[in-house]
């Protein structure tokens, strides 16, 4: 498979074998006669998960997980990233590492991968166990599976905070993630153009219905300010998209993030405006999201 050959094409791996978990019943969640799932287990070490989520891909989920887990980091806090967009890996690229292959420890069943370190986070992707232009075609078990194993095979070590960039969508991924480790929430990233915000309410719903605490949504590419006129705010995508979505679902709106020049620089240069750039006014908005996460998951 797919799976097996990336992974044996790390320095230090001799065999690798997969099991495949069983299909997931047809049935809708919480149908009745199904069993009650298996039990959270929690990451050895992390104190806490935050998945960031969209409904649909677009709206720059992946950036604003990059920079709010910089922007945590920033706080003082141990920060590690887990990239579960499996079929669209952009970690990598936005943190500078898309290069660098992950070391293993460890042999047989106690073999683990070791997080590549970059912009003061540990991080691990699958775009680190593949080819920049290798398409990964999996069904939802192997998807299941290899999640799985980016949770707990994994040396996360001691990590205030696990951020988990997900897919966009309602699917495998999600459901995963949801039924394997307990979180402390999801943060919802929609833009305020109404097709995102559909898709995003789906997905809002979706994690509200798996009883994973929705901490808020975050507006993305709010508006636009000309460099020679940063007073001046063109919604170009429309206004008030998030705060609706936000007061229908009874979260907070945790921010919203201008386009700016600085955030596509950063994304593509390896250097998060979190860093590259921290007096810009995305990256202001980013710094505020991460502190209102912090506030809404302290013990």
């Amino acid at each position: 498979t797919g799976a097996r050959s990336a992974l044996l094409a790390l320095d230090g791996i001799n065999d690798v074998q997969i099991e495949l978990a069983p299909a997931t019943p047809t049935a809708p969640i919480g149908a009745a006669g199904h069993g009650q799932p298996a039990p959270l287990q929690a990451i050895p070490g992390v104190r806490q998960v935050i998945a960031v989520s969209s409904g649909k891909g677009g709206v720059g989920k992946s950036t604003v997980a990059v920079n709010l887990a910089c922007a945590l980091a920033q706080q003082g806090l141990r920060v590690a990233l887990l990239d579960a967009d499996i079929y669209g890996p952009n970690a990598p690229t936005m943190l500078g590492v898309a290069d660098r292959s992950p070391e293993v420890s460890g042999s047989g069943d106690s073999q683990r991968l070791i997080p590549i370190e970059s912009c003061g986070l540990a991080m691990v992707s699958m775009g680190l166990l593949i080819g920049p232009d290798q398409p990964v075609i999996w069904r939802g078990p192997m998807l299941n599976g290899i999640i799985r194993q980016f949770l707990y095979q994994v040396e996360w070590g001691v990590r205030d905070v696990l951020v988990v960039d997900l897919p966009p969508g309602t699917g495998d991924a999600q459901l995963s993630l949801a039924q394997a480790v307990p979180m402390a929430g999801v943060v919802i990233v929609t833009t305020p153009q109404q097709v995102a915000l559909q898709d995003a309410r789906r997905g809002l719903a979706m994690f509200q219905q798996l009883g994973v605490p929705v901490l808020g949504v975050v507006e993305n590419m709010s508006w636009f300010s000309p460099p020679d006129q940063p007073e001046r705010r063109y919604p170009i995508f429309g206004s008030g998209g998030g705060q609706t979505l936000a007061q229908e679902a009874g979260v907070p709106l945790l921010g919203q993030i201008p386009m700016e020049l600085p955030v596509q620089e950063g994304g593509d240069s390896g250097r998060p405006v979190t860093l590259a750039q921290p007096e810009s006014t995305a990256a202001t908005a980013l710094q505020h999201i991460a502190r209102r996460l912090l506030e809404l998951t302290s013990p």
